[in-house]
């Protein structure tokens, strides 16, 4: 369960919950130009684009959630269990990457969505786990730039690349039933609402919102794309960096998930365990953790970016209060 978001205002900003039911110990990990990034099937990038996420560091390898690069390109992993479908067999035509190099291999080399475009359209994605301890997760990704946004989805019928006009991605079914959902709830709006259910007389709204009524409440994943969707193209904020921060935040609120709200099958709670929004403009990325939800940011320019070390930054998880008196 996880939910992903692309909107521009004067600067592009990008960011997710991420909800799950265990910890995976991570951190805001930088990693600069000269970082030497190993891929299994595919030579060393020994100078590539620098890239600031959220990851697990695991034998000096960072492992990204989502991540974005100094060129703005973002880019988030989202779980996508029973769909997901990795080859065994290695495509002599095309660069073969696993799963988990794929947002070093896309944001590593590429500036926008195009340049995402033509390097997915010679890259073949294949089942090689990072280690026999940590085996694939079923995955797909929302990759976005100021300009638009992408869903990639790897299934049994090959690697797929859906244009994404609404932003937003969360999980099962696939991308293309979430758009055609999209079209049972038409009749929404946020405005007042008129009386189109018959000419009777004295039918009228009780209550502001109605206009919403039967907007998606739960945590199913296609709820939380039908109401990120709605929220996010009726968002109205102001366009700096605070309003528009703020406004974010708010969005990925309305679809996170309270501890004890959602139990998995192994009966373990369900949660959104964090929250980030990157400004992609300006390089900064911005969180908050389900224990603490003042608002920590890392600079990404703030580094030096021609560096070969990775930069981490653990989490703060405890409640930080900035006291009135």
């Amino acid at each position: 369960m996880c939910t992903s978001i692309a909107m521009k205002t004067n600067d592009f900003y990008f960011g997710r919950t991420m909800d799950l039911d265990y910890e995976f110990h991570t951190s805001v990990v930088i990693m600069p130009r000269n970082y030497p990034i190993a891929f299994r099937r595919s030579r060393v990038l020994r100078r590539h684009n620098a890239v600031i996420g959220m990851a697990t560091v695991v034998d000096e390898y960072p492992l990204y959630a989502e991540a974005a690069n100094e060129k703005g390109l973002c880019m988030a992993a989202l779980n996508f269990p029973d769909n997901a479908a990795y080859p065994d067999e290695e495509d002599p035509r095309r660069t073969n990457v696993s799963p988990f190099e794929l947002i070093h291999w896309v944001l590593g080399q590429c500036g926008s969505v195009e340049d995402a475009r033509r390097l997915l359209d010679s890259t073949h994605l294949v089942n090689i786990p990072f280690s026999d301890s940590l085996p694939l997760t079923p995955l797909h990704w929302h990759i976005a730039d100021q300009t638009c946004s992408v869903a990639l989805e790897n299934t049994r019928d090959g690697l797929q690349l859906y244009d994404n006009p609404v932003g937003v991605l969360t999980n099962n079914p696939a991308f293309s039933f979430q758009l055609t959902n999209l079209s049972q709830y038409m009749n929404l709006i946020s405005g007042y609402p008129k009386n189109c259910f018959s000419d009777l007389k004295g039918i009228a709204p009780f209550g502001q919102g109605l206009g919403s009524f039967g907007l998606p409440g739960d945590y199913s994943p296609a709820s939380r794309f039908v109401k990120s969707a709605w929220l996010l193209l009726n968002s109205v904020c102001d366009k700096d960096d605070p309003g528009s921060l703020s406004q974010f935040f708010h969005l990925l609120d309305s679809v996170s998930v309270v501890k004890g709200s959602v139990l998995s099958r192994q009966e373990e709670c369900d949660m959104t365990t964090y929250a980030c929004c990157i400004n992609a403009t300006r390089g900064v990325y911005y969180y908050k953790t389900y224990g603490n939800s003042q608002f920590t940011a890392v600079n990404l320019r703030h580094e030096d970016l021609e560096s070969s070390a990775l930069r981490i930054f653990p989490l703060i998880v405890s409640q930080q209060i900035a006291w009135a008196n």
